[in-house]
């Protein structure tokens, strides 16, 4: 008798230990992704931003508590088996993704994570360098599968227990809420990010992965845009156009600006949007013409955007075509190539558009039905020259296929038209690129060639074809396999180069060809110990691992040193300007650099460097150049600018506004 009883009391037991309700389990799990994630990218652990992971992640995990509710025994089980499982395969793929592209990815990148599968030696590097991350992540669902069944309760839920789970719901969310909102309402904020932009690598840090993709999930099905409000030029730190005015009206002033009547075009539209834009550019102040105008007009325009080029890829010996055409040209001492969500084709299409991109989308594929009358192509096009462009990857890879064609090139790339670039290895070679195409422009002048090079593109090791192919050019340098592997992928830019100006030599168009070069972005595939040891110095995280070189050459070209701040969004104002083009400088974001407005550098998340000194967003803090003194009010007034700049871009890229205005 006592045996059954003994056998009875076990059970009974058994049962009292699983009474611990799953939705402490879910609230647990989802907390310690969002540590795991942030300890294996931005390591930002100090943060009131785990507060918002906290309490947002109590609000899903009594969703997902509710909806488990409803189920019971083996159902219920699976079911929770499934739902933490999907949320480790989430999180765990967002690690890897920002061990690629540092930053996080979107429901629009997702939509095309089928282009990302090309990079298969990235993924599995990147899968190789976190794994210790991507292991934890799993520790939930591995915990759950083991033990789940003897520790939590399987049955269904009552009803009171499941209206707790909707309390909880309304509860923690309101109180989320209520956090946000007494957190302050400045640019980088919980409660900006929440309501008003679109920056996923902020608003993970802020308002954890969660929220974030919630964010992200509801505004992409809801085609949400933030309210853009744009101001008055002059309230955002422009210079004093009366004055200007004033020297116009004398005629000792000519600007680079289209005959557009913004007078006629404000009293009869009436679309808001446009009609913000409108009375934006008739206020904005216009670059004047200079010494440097038209200085190269009718040359031939070869335009490079080289994967991941920094100057420590320039070595005498090592790179000497590099080393050329950086330092027998104009020579920019303080040029920066910022880094913008989407990496790569951000880069270009700050470079090759001169508008800022939009966060959340790939705005160069979003442009490609939209009218761009400054980008080169279009501009040289029009004027007679023969166009095209080129890319030693696959044709339609970012979807250039569309967006190139769109910016009035003959686009070729591996899969189309590119038939002896060997497409078997990765990189691919920009030299192999640079020997099949320089005879499809060559002797067909006026010509305007763009190319986006690949060679240069991590992983820096000896299984990097480029940097393998390259050995024995570093071997012998004294930096470490990293760097060495880094500087051999840029031997074979050197190489490309080095037949492009052999090319252009034999054809006679060497001195009446122009070459601009700049980065799509700093080498991030780099540990920042080596940018720092190639460097030969300590290299500041947040402005100085952007500073790189803007190639500006021809040959017999007078050098010229530059050394104010200027940037990629200057390039596309200021080829405009050299080759005497016809174009309107108030409808760009950047500048001539050889005009005589303020410099500004802007990065993706609002900091800025003028010639007054650096900006850093992030911080809140201002640092002056030497003998410069600089007010809170000088601050704000740059940082409307850079929000108008912001703003503004976005506005041209979703309404046409350049068709709008030019054409229509």
């Amino acid at each position: 008798m006592s045996k059954i009883k003994t056998r009875r009391r076990k059970r009974a037991d058994k049962k009292k230990t699983k009474t611990i309700p799953l939705y402490l389990f879910f609230l647990a799990s989802l907390f310690f992704m969002e540590i795991v994630l942030r300890i294996a990218t931005t390591g930002n652990l100090i943060s009131l931003g785990i507060l918002f992971s906290y309490t947002f992640a109590a609000s899903l995990a009594a969703v997902f508590a509710l909806g488990c509710s409803f189920l019971t025994g083996n159902t219920k089980y699976i079911t929770a088996n499934i739902l933490v499982f999907i949320c480790g395969i989430f999180f765990a793929a967002q690690i890897g993704y920002f061990d690629t592209f540092t930053t996080f990815f979107t429901i629009y990148s997702a939509g095309n994570f089928s282009q990302i599968l090309d990079f298969t030696d990235s993924i599995y590097n990147a899968f190789v360098n976190n794994l210790l991350g991507i292991a934890a992540i799993f520790l939930p669902v591995i915990f759950i599968v083991i033990w789940g069944k003897n520790i939590f309760s399987l049955k269904r839920e009552s009803n009171f227990t499941k209206a707790t789970y909707v309390g909880a719901i309304i509860i923690f969310h309101l109180l989320s809420l209520a956090a946000i909102h007494s957190a302050g309402q400045g640019l980088h904020t919980a409660h900006n990010l929440y309501y008003n932009s679109n920056y996923p690598l902020r608003s993970v840090d802020k308002l954890g992965l969660i929220t974030t993709m919630r964010l992200d999930l509801q505004r992409h099905f809801t085609s949400w845009s933030p309210s853009l409000q744009v101001s008055n030029p002059a309230d955002g730190g422009d210079n004093d156009k009366e004055e200007d005015s004033k020297g116009d009206k004398k005629g000792k002033i000519e600007h680079n600006v289209l005959d557009i009547d913004f007078e006629t075009l404000i009293a009869n539209e009436e679309d808001e949007s446009i009609l913000q834009l409108h009375k934006y550019f008739s206020s904005a102040e216009p670059t004047a013409k200079n010494e440097f105008t038209g200085k190269y007009e009718g040359y031939n325009l070869i335009l490079i955007t080289a994967e991941s080029y920094a100057p420590y890829a320039v070595h005498e010996e090592i790179t000497p075509t590099l080393y050329k055409l950086v330092n027998e040209g104009y020579r920019f001492t303080d040029f920066y190539v910022p880094l913008w969500d989407v990496s790569t084709t951000d880069g270009e299409y700050v470079a090759l558009t001169g508008l800022i991109p939009k966060s959340g989308v790939w705005s160069f594929y979003q442009s490609r039905d939209n009218y761009l009358p400054f980008v080169m192509g279009n501009q040289l096009k029009d004027l007679g020259y023969n166009t095209s462009a080129y890319h030693n990857w696959s044709y339609d890879y970012y979807r250039r296929d569309l967006s190139h064609p769109n910016m009035g090139y003959d686009y070729k790339a591996i899969g189309n038209g590119l038939e002896n670039v060997d497409a078997s290895i990765w990189p691919p070679s920009d030299l192999e690129m640079m020997v099949e195409t320089i005879p499809h422009y060559i002797d067909d002048e006026p010509f305007h060639a763009y190319y986006m090079t690949v060679s240069g593109h991590k992983r820096y090791n000896w299984y990097n074809h480029m940097a393998s192919k390259n050995y024995n050019y570093v071997k012998d340098l004294p930096y470490s396999s990293q760097g060495q592997a880094y500087i051999a992928t840029h031997v074979e830019l050197d190489k490309a180069l080095e037949h492009l100006l052999k090319e252009l030599k034999e054809a006679g168009v060497a001195e009446n060809t122009l070459i601009a070069m700049s980065s799509d972005h700093y080498p991030y595939g780099l540990d920042h110990e080596i940018i720092e040891e190639l460097s030969g110095h300590e290299v500041d995280k947040h402005f100085g691992i952007h500073k790189s070189d803007f190639v500006l050459y021809t040959k017999k070209m007078e050098p010229k040193t530059i050394d104010e701040p200027t940037s990629s969004l200057d390039i596309i104002p200021t080829l405009s300007n050299l080759l005497g083009l016809e174009y309107d400088s108030r409808l760009l974001m950047g500048r001539d650099i050889f005009s005589d407005s303020d410099p500004l550098v802007i990065f993706r998340d609002h900091s800025f460097i003028t010639n007054k000194g650096k900006y850093n967003a992030t911080e809140e803090v201002f640092t002056p150049a030497s003998g410069e003194k600089v007010d809170q009010e000088y601050v704000d007034k740059i940082l409307a600018k850079i929000e108008n700049k912001f703003n503004v871009s976005h506005l041209i890229l979703d309404h046409d506004y350049y068709r709008h205005l030019l054409v229509e």
